[in-house]
């Protein structure tokens, strides 16, 4: 088979496993032709693309991002959008695409699936909040990341006596925040499930200074919500997808927390430093698991399907289950440890 493969949306750790195990059942065990098609659908669009062998993604494993590149790029975007990717990949004579996203590049995939073009899905994002798989890869590393973040913020925050913030990533689901939070021992933790009340916010941290702790970590999702009226948080322009760029609730929170404290207060943005970098361990063997479930449907002719992890094991599921809804945080689970902040 010729077999065509892209990576789209935020970059993460572990893309380049998946594409390297891709590769290498692909062509060892099948005998297949890989094309890797540029910056998500973008390059599907386009007619961008690069030959995929195992000489060209050795060495691919450990590095962060993705040699495809990837671009928040929607298909359907374009009346035409539809009919230009089938014409291409039948051009090229791609049998199908192995396609490496997550809600979005696997909802437009999922759309194209509909519209008669062969597809077989990867779960990945950092924020861990694509439905029907209980992990994606990318969100161990940049667990990690955060959590070092917070760690080494806390000898700041303890020496100088000061409030810090910190603002992870999380449009609508605060598993990062909550993860790092608990694991970084935080004392107040910001979900986007949960609107705050900045009063009970500045409650917590002066209730720790009653206690004698006159410094406190906040972990802030970007995705953040604060109770009406309570605080304006702008939001940027939107993607091809409908979604705002998000950013801003950590400084908010500086301001209004020193205001209504009188403490010292400082915001730390983490940003893009959570996609970046080696994946760990759990993730490259996550992602290469993926992979070798991908290839294997492919040559089932399990389109529509995507590979997920349930348990342990690694099973195909339906894109549209996929995408029907997000993970996000329960609300019980994020009372359940409620009790530890302050």
């Amino acid at each position: 088979m010729r077999i065509g493969m892209l990576t789209g949306g935020g970059d993460c750790p572990g893309l380049n496993a998946v594409i390297r195990a891709v590769v290498r059942k692909g062509i060892d065990e099948y005998g297949d032709s890989l094309v890797g098609f540029r910056d998500g659908w973008r390059g599907v669009l386009d007619g961008a693309f690069d030959e995929l062998t195992i000489e060209s993604t050795r060495g691919i494993l450990p590095r962060g991002g993705t040699i495809l590149g990837s671009s928040r790029t929607n298909p359907y975007k374009r009346d035409d959008g539809p009919e230009v990717v089938r014409r291409n990949l039948a051009d090229l004579g791609v049998d199908g695409l192995i396609t490496i996203g997550g809600e979005d590049t696997l909802g437009a995939a999922s759309r194209l699936h509909g519209d008669g073009v062969s597809v077989v899905g990867v779960p990945k994002t950092i924020d861990n909040d694509l439905g029907a798989t209980d992990v994606t890869f990318g969100f161990d590393t940049a667990l990690q990341v955060a959590t070092e973040a917070i760690d080494r913020l806390h000898t700041t925050a303890e020496s100088h006596h000061r409030i810090l913030v910190v603002e992870v990533m999380g449009r609508q689901a605060g598993w990062i925040a909550l993860h790092a939070g608990i694991a970084g021992g935080a004392d107040v933790i910001l979900i986007p499930e949960q609107p705050f009340d900045i009063d009970v916010v500045c409650r917590l941290i002066s209730r720790r200074h009653d206690r004698g702790r006159p410094f406190s970590i906040v972990v802030a999702a970007e995705g953040a919500t604060p109770t009406e009226g309570t605080i304006t948080v702008a939001t940027g322009e939107l993607d091809e997808f409908g979604h705002p760029r998000l950013g801003g609730i950590g400084y908010a929170l500086e301001r209004e927390i020193e205001k209504r404290t009188g403490y010292e207060t400082r915001a730390t943005v983490l940003g893009h430093v959570q996609r970046g970098g080696t994946p760990t361990a759990f993730d490259r063997v996550l992602a290469t698991r993926f992979g070798l479930a991908a290839i294997d449907a492919a040559h089932e002719g399990q389109w529509g399907m995507m590979a997920a992890l349930r348990g342990t094991r690694i099973e195909l599921v339906e894109l549209t289950e996929a995408v029907k809804q997000l993970r996000t945080v329960p609300v019980e689970e994020y009372e359940r440890y409620s009790v530890l902040f302050g």
